[in-house]
């Protein structure tokens, strides 16, 4: 025979979930729910955002983009000679480098950007309502801080590079995710190629030999010592236009 309550409804055996009162500042159950949201998009190492957070963030951006009309920035970061740290120094040392650089990242960007882990010593940070040299002053300030930064670890201190590849997305190109990744990760690999511990980014307006003064002015405040077309062009690439396969594909998680 069922139990029934004075009511004479049955009782439930499941716990009834508190309701939070109306007005209060403060719920349990929300800031509960809340967490939980938050473990799900982070990177349990880092703290930034994870990698399934950033495709849904992406998304949103471009969509913003074309409403909006104001350019979206991808910023690409990955550490130079990460592997030879964990080689050298053990995983946990390559953990520590990897916590402190998201450190860095998270002051050296501005509270309105997307700051993800993409996997293992790569970071992306989306930079909403950004024109390019914008988001070349954070990337470069992103760089040298990284760049000045002693890690502490058990046995020394370990000084730290990284390279960055930037690309921008505006409201006249058509909608793609996967586009404006590959174009960022493309300059990430031209600043290895260049030496690492350095920014690359593309510049559609710019001829390979047509730098404005005001261009030429930043670019030389950027990197100290840029004085030349030629020269800008080193940083800037070569103007050619890339563009990944348009197949939806991610790295895996």
């Amino acid at each position: 025979m069922n139990d029934v309550a004075s009511s004479g409804q049955p009782k439930s055996s499941n716990q009834t979930i508190p309701a939070c009162p109306v007005g209060e500042l403060s719920c349990p159950v929300i800031d509960e729910v809340q967490l939980l949201r938050e473990q799900v998009a982070t990177d349990p190492l880092t703290g930034l955002y994870n990698l399934r957070y950033f495709r849904e963030a992406l998304e949103q951006e471009l969509e913003r983009t074309q409403r909006t009309l104001m350019s979206t920035a991808l910023m690409m970061v990955d550490l130079d000679h990460f592997k030879s740290i964990n080689d050298t120094w053990g995983h946990p040392a390559g953990d520590e480098v990897l916590k402190q650089t998201a450190r860095l990242i998270r002051e050296s960007t501005r509270k309105l950007d997307v700051q993800c882990r993409y996997g293992g010593e790569e970071f992306v940070i989306i930079l909403p309502s950004t024109e390019l040299m914008l988001a070349v002053q954070v990337a470069e300030r992103l760089r040298e801080n990284i760049a000045s930064t002693r890690v502490q670890i058990d046995g020394g201190e370990l000084q730290i590079t990284a390279s960055i590849g930037l690309a921008l997305h505006s409201a006249q190109e058509p909608h793609s995710a996967s586009s404006l990744i590959g174009r960022a990760d493309h300059y990430l690999y031209q600043a290895k190629r260049q030496g690492r511990n350095q920014v690359c980014f593309e510049h559609p307006d710019m001829a390979e030999t047509s730098v404005s003064g005001d261009e030429k002015s930043l670019l030389h405040d950027l990197f100290g010592g840029v004085d030349s077309a030629d020269d800008a062009d080193d940083f800037i690439g070569d103007g050619e236009e890339f563009m990944a396969d348009d197949d939806g594909t991610w790295p895996e998680e």
